[in-house]
């Protein structure tokens, strides 16, 4: 599990968020949040510290796209497609994987099929999209 202290970024749960903001801040009904695939977009809050000579100047929260390629039980397992930018002990890096659940999306995206091909491959699809980038070259 990432914290701040050994990692420099926290993830933070939008029901929380939405709880303590419930006029100022959405979310997706727990149904779509509970029934992602790979290939579907999850914008998640990332709590980050941002120090410089081991003393921290900033702190806040960015909200940032992880690519799901994988439902494990009742979690997902993510690729961070956002670049999170460098600070001293932020262990945090675009491509870097995630492990999150429903609580923690606070949106949902569907990026285009030919950006996830050509920046991640047909695999981040699943078996299925994997099974139908092959067929599709198959036919070319």
């Amino acid at each position: 599990m990432t914290s701040i202290e050994s990692d420099g970024w926290q993830l933070v749960s939008a029901e929380k968020r939405l709880a303590e903001h419930p006029t100022t801040f959405e979310v997706p009904e727990l149904e779509a949040r509970k029934s992602l695939r790979p290939g579907d977009a999850a914008k998640l809050l990332f709590d980050i510290q941002t120090k410089e000579l081991d003393r921290v100047i900033d702190r806040g929260v960015d909200r940032m796209w992880v690519i799901v390629i994988a439902r494990v039980g009742d979690r997902y397992r993510g690729v961070l497609d956002n670049d999170p930018g460098r600070a001293e002990g932020l262990r945090l890096h675009e491509g870097d994987e995630i492990t999150f659940g429903p609580e923690h999306i606070a949106d949902i995206g569907h990026p285009p099929r030919a950006y996830l091909v050509e920046k991640y491959g047909a695999a981040i699809l699943g078996d299925e999209g994997a099974a139908q980038e092959r067929d599709e070259a198959d036919e070319r």
